[in-house]
């Protein structure tokens, strides 16, 4: 649009009466939508929101914003909620980017204008609202005038991958310009990949924060003090950027190269060409010449060139006054690059110049893809948007993820016990060690509630009460009767022997089978005759095998010759002692 471009020239002649700074930029069509949408996502994050807003309310709050600000009568709709709030943040960013959009231009034209030599109104407000609504097409850059050589290999490059391409390119060198625009960083930060994502952006936004400073300032002062501080003055090991180092110092790296172009070499058409040939190297630095990425690179390297020769050419001949050979006057106080280490003034005349131009293009036709989260990046895959990049990732809050069978499944393997290198072994005394309970997963095993796992050592069973006098009467008997038998080498001696070893061990184990040995025709009380038939079967069992259970096993001895049971009641009944007798004999024998 030619009127817009004469306004903007205009501007650039006069800006320094209004403006204190020369470095300062112009906002086009698509980065005032982008910060419109970066504005109310932050207005939503105040208010207790996500860092996120739907793309139809970014395109109302579009039309209130150009119409209130353009002076002209709002829409039949209504305003949003937070508008106010949302201008406010709006007006903030560019006032801290050291930006203007086109709005601003046109307002600022007025008071800048001269009279004698600037039309009175190129462009009125309802012109630049149909203009900035993308409702006028309006073809983006005079390159049809610009002859070029036809090529064999016609490569078809996508224009969505082009436009992006080209706005790394103007976004590198309006960094050379004006190092406060935060956006221009945002879009070069991680082109190429330098393995600075969302979290090492987020970190600089927040020392950007703290330090209240740009972004730009926050990175290349971290870099400096880890390059150049000393003992005390080197940021601390705790800083977050600590652990983007080496990404960091190489974007700082890659813009000094670009300073060091620009500083050195004094012929705008030449340091153009350097500058543009240096970012294009580092875009497609290990891609293919197939790519989409080296075939849009190329081609917008190609263009940006002759373009950069044009303008020094036009400025040129208005320095010249037309030919004239007259020298240019002396460069005033507020002239471009003035008290800076670096020269190329003339350089970044026509560098801002380009980027003008590029602000005077048309809206992009596609709003949903300019402001998507998933738009296609310079990587070729699926990427993060601006306002993805300014979102600060998501903290853990603890929850798991996974279903909730797999984190039962992993509490149960924890519970698990771990196998034990070193086996413990028991002694013959086993039974009087405490076991130690069963482990969950045991308990666990039983597929339901009505099989119990049984025990290993049951508890012993309630012994009836029986009269003190009885049971040293028993105690003597037994004595008497293995004393006797242990003399006998016979064989009749030998069965009453090993029916009574059953009787003598089961004095160390349970107490209850005590009444149950070779001597049954012992007089009982009521309650010992009446035993259960389970104890009566556990005795006999006992009695086959020889022994107590804590009694090491013994070898099996040939089967003694089965005795009448009239023999075997006459020998127990000679052997029996009357009442009394046990404790004379004792007493005697002392």
């Amino acid at each position: 649009m030619d009127r817009l471009k004469v306004m903007i020239k205009v501007f650039r002649r006069e800006c320094h009466r209004v403006l204190r700074s020369e470095r300062t930029t112009i906002y086009g069509a698509d980065e005032m939508l982008m910060l419109l949408q970066l504005a109310m996502a932050e207005v939503n994050k105040q208010h207790g929101a996500e860092f996120k807003v739907a793309l139809s309310d970014v395109l109302m709050a579009w039309k209130h914003l150009l119409l209130d600000k353009l002076h002209l009568p709002p829409p039949n709709f209504a305003r949003l909620e937070n508008y106010d709030l949302i201008l406010k943040a709006y007006e903030s960013f560019l006032k801290r980017s050291n930006t203007v959009d086109l709005v601003d231009i046109l307002f600022m034209y007025k008071q800048l204008r001269l009279v004698d030599l600037d039309p009175e109104e190129p462009v009125s407000p309802i012109q630049l609202f149909e203009f900035l609504s993308g409702n006028v097409e309006v073809s983006e850059l005079p390159d049809s005038s610009v002859p070029s050589t036809p090529s064999s290999k016609s490569r078809s490059c996508s224009p969505q991958v082009k436009t992006a391409v080209r706005r790394v390119f103007c976004s590198y060198l309006n960094l050379l310009v004006n190092t406060k625009n935060d956006l221009a960083l945002a879009l070069t930060l991680d082109v190429p990949s330098r393995a600075l994502g969302r979290q090492a952006f987020t970190d600089v936004k927040h020392a950007a924060q703290n330090n209240n400073t740009s972004l730009f300032l926050a990175v290349t002062s971290f870099v400096r003090a880890v390059q150049l501080g000393g003992k005390g003055y080197a940021p601390a090991e705790s800083d977050p950027l600590r652990k983007h180092v080496k990404g960091l110092s190489d974007f700082v790296q890659f813009l000094d190269n670009l300073e060091e172009i620009l500083g050195e070499i004094p012929d705008p058409s030449v340091c153009g060409a350097r500058l543009v040939a240096a970012i294009r190297a580092a875009l497609v630095k290990g891609r293919s010449s197939e790519d989409a990425v080296y075939a849009a690179a190329g081609e917008t390297t190609k263009e940006l060139k002759e373009r950069i020769c044009q303008l020094h050419q036009i400025q040129k001949q208005t320095a010249n006054g037309s030919g004239t050979g007259i020298s240019p006057a002396r460069p005033k106080a507020y002239a471009v690059n003035h008290a800076t280490a670096y020269g190329g003034r003339d350089t970044v005349k026509v560098l801002m110049a380009l980027l003008d131009e590029e602000a005077s293009a048309p809206l992009c036709q596609n709003k949903a893809d300019l402001l998507s989260e998933d738009q296609p990046v310079l990587s070729g895959a699926e990427g993060t948007s601006v306002l993805m990049l300014f979102r600060s990732p998501e903290v853990s809050t603890g929850c798991s993820p996974e279903p909730l069978r797999n984190r039962v499944q992993s509490r149960l393997d924890l519970l698990k016990p771990k196998p034990k290198d070193i086996r413990v072994i028991r002694s013959q005394f086993a039974c009087t060690y405490k076991d130690e309970e069963l482990p969950l997963n045991r308990v666990l095993e039983f597929p339901s509630t009505s099989q119990v796992p049984t025990c290993v050592h049951p508890a012993p069973k309630t012994i009836p009460a029986v009269d003190e006098e009885e049971c040293s009467l028993d105690l003597e008997e037994d004595a008497t009767t293995a004393k006797s038998t242990s003399g006998c080498p016979n064989r009749e001696q030998r069965g009453v022997q090993r029916g009574a070893a059953p009787a003598l061990g089961q004095r160390s184990g349970n107490a209850q089978n005590r009444s149950s040995g070779p001597a049954g025709n012992r007089k009982k009380t009521g309650k010992l005759q009446t035993q259960s038939k389970s104890n009566k079967r556990k005795q006999v069992d006992l009695d086959q095998h020889g022994g107590s259970e804590n009694e090491p096993p013994q070898k099996k001895q040939p089967a003694a010759v089965k005795m009448p049971a009239k023999a075997v009641g006459k020998a127990s009944s000679k052997k029996k002692l009357i009442a009394g007798q046990g404790k004379l004999t004792s007493f005697f024998r002392v």
